[in-house]
């Protein structure tokens, strides 16, 4: 049967800006809801100590947590080749950071959707430099996953393998034992795209799975994709929503993942609203999970 964990998607700012709140804090909250682990950010201020990291393990363990995924946001897709070489530097040592807090999973991402880098050279950039990252991976034990991402919060422009035929394509590209898919049927939506020939399409590589539901504060769907190009971080047009009231069919979903054996983690990406709508969302999940993978 799979495993719940989350993401503090409504503390992102204080545990990452402000410093206002501490991961004991975040984890002592998680450790009263129905999950198994809590997925990890590698941009959490305590994180830039390496002095931080056992400890905090220890912590979530002594809740009965684990730490399973760590969420980065690598830029592979600049047309410099010094550039690149950071982010797989940086991502190297994400990986390390992962293996340290006992991560079996690590995300990568393509990177921005620059106008002037063309669809052939964007798959080239992200393959060689996913590629370069999996001997790190391999020796630390973590399988990379790239996401069907949106748009990280703090880019210029959308996610390059946003499109559904660039994402399956590089996916395609990297036949490697320690590469799968974090599958997010939200972001799916936002292109225009629908989630579930996305999933029909990559269910065989899917290891881990972002679950979210979004809908559109105002206008359609054709406005959020007529402003996204210029838009810093997230559209405005764009509200994360409680799980199971949104735009996704998680019968469909579950339908998939189950039928193409899938057992690993599920993270929930919500909560923005307050800590009880994240508590409704990790109940929602709990009783699709009972009713798919039955014990």
């Amino acid at each position: 049967m799979p495993k719940l964990c989350a993401v503090p998607k409504i503390w992102m700012v204080p545990l990452c800006k402000t410093g206002e709140m501490t991961l004991r804090q975040w984890i002592d909250m998680a450790a009263t809801l129905p999950l198994d682990g809590v997925e990890w950010y590698s941009g959490f201020l305590e994180m830039e100590d390496e002095a931080n990291w056992t400890p905090l393990r220890d912590y979530a363990a002594a809740k009965n947590l684990a730490i399973p995924m760590m969420c980065c946001s690598p830029d592979f897709t600049h047309p410099d080749s010094a550039f690149r070489a950071k982010e797989i530097e940086k991502e190297k040592h994400w990986i390390r950071m992962a293996a340290a807090l006992g991560c079996g999973f690590c995300r990568v991402l393509s990177g921005q959707n620059r106008p002037e880098v063309s669809r052939a050279e964007g798959i080239r950039y992200t393959v060689d430099s996913i590629s370069a990252c999996l001997p790190c991976a391999e020796e630390q034990g973590v399988t990379l996953i790239i996401e069907n991402h949106y748009k990280d919060d703090f880019w210029e422009y959308p996610e390059f393998a946003q499109p559904m035929d660039i994402f399956c394509d590089i996916v395609k590209e990297i036949e490697h034992p320690r590469f799968g898919v974090n599958y997010d049927p939200s972001n799916t939506i936002l292109i225009g795209e629908d989630p579930i020939e996305l999933l029909r399409r990559v269910a065989p590589r899917v290891v881990t799975m972002h679950a979210s539901d979004r809908y559109l504060a105002e206008g359609t769907l054709e406005d959020l994709r007529r402003e996204e190009g210029g838009v810093v971080g997230y559209a405005k047009r764009l509200r994360h929503g409680e799980i199971g009231k949104g735009m996704n069919d998680y019968d469909a979903i579950f339908t998939i993942l189950r039928d193409h054996g899938f057992d690993g983690w599920i993270s929930i990406e919500d909560g923005v609203d307050g800590f009880d709508q994240l508590a409704r969302s990790a109940a929602f999940l709990r009783r699709k999970m009972a009713e798919y993978w039955p014990q």
